[in-house]
């Protein structure tokens, strides 16, 4: 069985992921092994390769917005074995997303 994030916990993932979409040189081990573990992302055989392609090629904004649908985890109910571990994920996730929004909003930033 696999074990849900505390809030202690999610509140790193997403502040630390949200730090690397504008500096990617940011990401830590915590955010970099949420996101390879992601529905869409790949691991890049490392936190460096990770990290060059997205210095270089890709924008960790953009892809945590086009694979936002595939990381909700509907195939998951009440009472299903490792549940409360992917809804921990679909929170963080949608923080995440919720966070880099706020970057969007007049006045707020």
């Amino acid at each position: 069985m696999l074990t849900s994030m505390t809030e202690k916990e999610k509140k790193l993932t997403v502040d630390n992921i949200v730090s690397a979409c504008k500096d990617i040189d940011k990401l830590n081990k915590r955010g970099y092994n949420f996101l390879y573990l992601a529905n869409g992302f790949i691991a890049h055989c490392s936190i460096n390769g990770f990290k060059d392609y997205y210095s270089l090629e890709g924008s960790l904004e953009q892809d945590i917005r086009r694979y936002a649908g595939d990381n909700q985890w509907h195939n998951f109910h009440p009472g299903d074995e490792n549940y409360d571990y992917y809804m921990a994920k679909k929170d963080v996730y949608n923080r995440i997303i919720a966070e880099i929004a706020l970057d969007y909003l007049p006045g707020l930033c």
